[in-house]
């Protein structure tokens, strides 16, 4: 089946329940791949899980643990927030410089065994972003594949602002603020013993940065950046990053049960 076939088929099913497996069809006619998975952001809410073709025994690690709360350090997620330009970029092209060695990545994604990730990153509206997730267990999208893929860009962008315009807005609107939260898991990792500046390095070292990349986000050299987090280690009685990440995803578990993180 020629694009222009597949282009058709996306088309004629925007507004039904068929459009997201048309539409996959049609990117893997393109490029093939293994895994889709649509997500719809709305802020730091919680995702919204719009579409994806996992298997169940990998449903739970990419959907629903993601969902409660790696998600918050997902560079794709941080892209939905309007820090860059609509289109489809490598995962590689918007980590943060240590990315490969942060505890994101070490604790969690690294679990998904994947040999590359694209997305989509498409602004449906005013609030809701989408990120088109294209997923392959074996080899990375060689780079005549990615150009095939941006070239179809218009028809993947205009169809699915289309299909997901209606998307209800009030699916969010039983979730906790999560700004709220994620705020609140930042304050309880060590509430009353870090200094705000501290707790700013601790955000930065989670999402993936280096120290290099951190003294130049603080206005710090990177030689502060390290004492900073061995003072955070210190006094947090902690001895490594991968510790640090548990106890964030600990106080993000506290807080959506109201309760307090230690």
């Amino acid at each position: 089946m020629s694009w222009y076939d597949a282009a058709g088929a996306i088309v004629e099913a925007i507004g039904t329940p068929a459009f997201p497996q048309a539409l996959a069809r049609g990117l893997r006619d393109i490029a093939p791949y293994d895994f889709t998975v649509v997500f719809g952001y709305v802020g730091s809410a919680r995702p919204l899980d719009l579409y994806d073709d996992f298997p169940e025994d990998r449903r739970r690690l990419h959907v629903e643990q993601y969902q409660e709360g790696p998600y918050l350090l997902d560079p794709f997620f941080l892209a939905s927030l309007g820090r860059l330009t609509p289109g489809l970029w490598r995962l590689s092209e918007i980590a943060p410089d240590r990315f490969y060695q942060g505890e994101y990545y070490r604790n969690y994604y690294a679990q998904t065994g994947l040999a590359e990730e694209v997305g989509f990153l498409i602004a449906v509206n005013g609030r809701l972003r989408i990120v088109l997730s294209l997923m392959r267990k074996e080899k990375r999208f060689s780079n005549a594949e990615i150009r095939a893929l941006k070239a179809v860009w218009p028809v993947i962008d205009a169809a699915c602002r289309k299909h997901w315009q209606e998307v209800a807005l009030h699916e969010t609107a039983a979730e906790p603020a999560i700004e709220e939260r994620v705020e609140q898991a930042f304050r309880s990792i060590g509430e009353g013993i870090l200094t705000p500046r501290e707790r700013q390095v601790v955000e930065l070292t989670l999402r993936g940065h280096s120290a290099e990349a951190i003294g130049g986000m603080l206005g710090i050299s990177p030689g502060t950046v390290r004492i900073h987090r061995r003072n955070i280690y210190s006094k947090l009685r902690i001895g490594s990053q991968g510790e640090l990440f548990s106890a964030f995803l600990a106080a993000m578990v506290g807080t959506q049960d109201g309760g307090a993180a230690a």
